[in-house]
């Protein structure tokens, strides 16, 4: 189906694009730390659009991901994902905060070098995100069994240059988690956005000029 058609479905009433899915439908053993539907994110509350902390994904994206995290699994190690799919009102609500200088409650967690004026500059913040295309998401490494997040240089959403993925100062076990991350996707179609260790778009994308806006929510996928 056409960009134009699944943007036609949502203004028609569809609660979603055709063809998005729930990830825990394709792949219910990768994990999922959706932080945008809690109050633990660079906003310091739950984001709006987020109605339910769930992974949702273009079809295609979500199928190859199940890929990689059978390939990571068969060394020891598996996926958790922070964020997939993300509605362009959540995209604006986050420009909105980036305008707001008064508010800087989470900056020692997110931005400590970096002036918050600066966050959209520098790009860090952007009014549109690939995202809200639905192929891309933003993905860790933890150690099997048990899911333990693995060391990757800086937490998820750290502005700051170290988390660019090939930062130079990020080394030894870090360094090499961030290259295995990389590899494993990179493996089954991904591209790494190199500003961000975490963020990963699987090409070709299934809707490549359409930024959705349907809510995060069990009933979106399915489509």
């Amino acid at each position: 189906m056409s960009a134009l058609a699944a943007l036609l479905w949502v203004l028609l009433g569809g609660s979603a694009g055709p063809g998005f899915v729930a990830l825990s439908d394709v792949d219910p053993t990768i994990a999922q730390d959706v932080r945008y539907a809690s109050a633990h994110n660079f906003t310091g509350r739950p984001v709006v659009g987020y109605e339910e902390p769930v992974c949702l994904l273009a079809r295609p994206a979500a199928e190859a991901l199940r890929r990689a995290q059978r390939d990571l699994s068969r060394r020891g190690y598996g996926l958790l994902v922070y964020d997939c799919y993300r509605p362009q009102r959540a995209v604006d609500a986050f420009v909105r905060w980036a305008g707001d200088a008064g508010d800087q409650a989470t900056k020692a967690e997110f931005y400590p070098r970096v002036d918050k004026r600066r966050l959209i500059p520098e790009g860090y913040i952007a009014p549109r995100s690939g995202h809200s295309r639905g192929s891309t998401l933003d993905v860790t490494l933890v150690a099997l069994p048990g899911g333990r997040a693995l060391d990757m240089g800086t937490t998820f959403d750290f502005f700051d240059p170290l988390s660019h993925t090939d930062d130079a100062r990020v080394a030894g076990p870090a360094r090499a988690h961030r290259e295995l991350l990389g590899r494993a996707l990179a493996a089954r179609g991904f591209v790494n956005l190199r500003e961000e260790w975490w963020h990963f778009t699987y090409a070709p994308e299934a809707y490549p000029d359409t930024y959705f806006d349907f809510p995060v929510s069990v009933r979106a996928g399915g489509h």
